[in-house]
């Protein structure tokens, strides 16, 4: 009986203290030091409404903003399926997915310099990579430009100011934001009409 009453009060301390004390100053601690990392590095429109998180990649379709990698998460960009479509380099799928990608986006960006960065055809392990490299955000300027009226330079201009370097100097390479600089875009240039979908007819010509 000794030891049974010995073993539950390691029991109850050690729940307290790494089940409760623990965590609890861990928590305290981030708040205070990181509260926007802590707190899901949520991104916020100029309504101050929340409209992602820096760390969780969007699927952006409408020509005036930047597109992201392509992603294999759930039915894409879903953060409860995070993952990669497993498919390897002789899946006639994952073949066909390229395919269908890369016309896609020539189509999308004829003025568009050089080939497509091949980032743009290949998803992250994760599937919310919510970066692009400087030069695949480069490589999306003309569409970008074209779809907002404005020049090409004007969106350079916002993309270089957003480029975000390596950490702490010397880890990594230089990233774009997508949601980031789509929001700055927004900011800049006022926020796009949402495009036409196929055979929609507008309010004035269905008078």
């Amino acid at each position: 009986m000794s030891t049974i009453v010995i073993a539950l009060r390691a029991t109850a301390v050690t729940l307290v203290l790494t089940g409760l004390l623990y965590p609890l100053a861990m928590t305290g601690a981030a708040q205070a030091l990181f509260h926007d990392k802590a707190s899901g590095s949520l991104v916020k429109d100029e309504t101050g409404k929340v409209v992602g998180s820096r760390l969780i990649g969007q699927a952006f379709t409408n020509p005036a903003y930047l597109q992201g990698r392509p992603s294999a998460a759930g039915n894409g960009y879903d953060a409860t399926s995070s993952g990669g479509s497993n498919l390897g380099a002789t899946s006639q799928k994952l073949q066909d997915r390229l395919r269908g990608d890369l016309a896609r986006l020539r189509k999308e960006n004829p003025a568009a310099p050089g080939p497509v960065p091949a980032e743009l055809l290949t998803a992250s392990a994760s599937g919310l990579d919510p970066h692009l490299s400087p030069a695949a955000a480069r490589w999306q300027i003309p569409r970008i430009a074209a779809a907002r009226n404005v020049s090409p330079a004007r969106i350079s201009a916002v993309l270089e100011d957003h480029v975000e370097g390596r950490d702490l100097g010397i880890f990594g390479e230089p990233t774009v934001n997508v949601l980031v600089l789509n929001l700055a875009l927004d900011r800049q240039f006022g926020r796009p009409a949402a495009p036409k979908a196929p055979g929609a007819t507008t309010a004035s010509q269905a008078k």
